[in-house]
């Protein structure tokens, strides 16, 4: 507690310091005005949360096996040695096929959608036997599924959409997952409660690591948001901002692109290394789901050169 015989030089000095405090915690800025805008499905060409659906492209039907919904490629997912690459998407499975099967093709895909709030999902894979469980289960579905014993996965990745974030923030507490997963795209799924003027820190802090391993390049980690403002708790935007202020950096201006998907609107982004930011305008349940449209673009433009995995034959 101050003494009342404080100088005031001194209570000048504690009142620059308290704004320098508040200036380094620009990440708690709201989404600006401009960005709380909205736009119909009839001005965007499409309704994003009921999208047209391209089929399977050059994979099978999904194969369900327990809570997995396994995707796998007509033929060539695994390899001579028996390695296959895998990615686990949390929440909207679906939808997130819909955009997988129209740029991708030797990598298979897990989906596991399991409900509304990302509850759920961190109390699923809290137990670290869960993921290590969901694992086997997609190596065991694809050892069966292409007659090959011993298919096991190779290179991992995580990705979410919404809700889904909860499952990817208890994976990457545990041993396994940091071990493992070699890349995390998050697409307008990141929330933390408030704590006073900031943030709960310790919700974010596996986020926060993988983000530091992106931006020196050891892994992949690509995240999106839009600007919705949710009621008592931090938005995409504030937590997105964060992990940029956490490694360092400041998001960046950006123009629309005509290539974005959906009538998104692209409003900032960031790039170091292999970690990158993408922000979009837009406050309603349309651009929420139209985040779920950059999947196939985020895995076209960053996972596959990254990954190079083979190319399965198709029908």
């Amino acid at each position: 507690m101050f003494l009342v015989a404080l100088c005031l030089e001194g209570a000048s000095s504690v009142a620059a310091a308290r704004g320098a405090d508040r200036g380094s915690r620009w990440f708690m800025q709201k989404p600006a005005p401009s960005t709380q805008v909205q736009k119909s499905s009839a001005e965007r060409g499409v309704n994003p949360c009921n999208t047209p659906d391209p089929g399977f492209g050059s994979y099978d039907h999904w194969v369900k096996n327990g809570m997995a919904m396994v995707l796998v490629p007509h033929r060539g997912a695994v390899n001579a040695a028996g390695e296959f690459d895998v990615v686990f998407h949390f929440h909207g499975h679906e939808p997130a096929r819909k955009e997988w099967v129209q740029v991708m093709n030797g990598v298979v895909l897990v989906g596991v959608t399991l409900g509304v709030g990302s509850g759920v999902y961190e109390s699923t894979f809290r137990e670290p036997a869960a993921f290590e469980h969901l694992l086997k289960t997609a190596e065991a579905t694809v050892a069966e599924h292409t007659g090959r014993r011993g298919a096991h996965a190779r290179r991992i990745a995580l990705s979410s959409w919404s809700a889904g974030y909860g499952a990817a923030e208890e994976i990457l507490r545990q041993p396994l997952g940091r071990e493992r997963v070699d890349t995390l795209i998050l697409l307008d799924g990141l929330h933390c409660d408030y704590a006073g003027e900031g943030l709960v820190e310790a919700q974010l802090e596996p986020f926060v690591w993988f983000a530091h391993e992106a931006s020196d390049g050891k892994r992949l980690m690509v995240v999106s948001h839009s600007s919705i403002i949710p009621p008592g708790y931090a938005s995409t935007t504030e937590t997105a901002n964060y992990l940029i202020h956490e490694v360092g950096g400041h998001p960046h201006a950006a123009k629309p692109r005509a290539t974005d998907p959906m009538g998104l609107e692209l409003v900032s982004r960031y790039d170091q290394g292999g970690f990158h930011v993408r922000g979009y305008a837009g406050n309603a349940e349309l651009d929420h789901c139209a985040q779920v449209g950059l999947y196939r673009d985020i895995l076209k433009v960053h996972l596959l050169p990254r990954w190079k995995p083979p190319r399965a034959a198709k029908h």
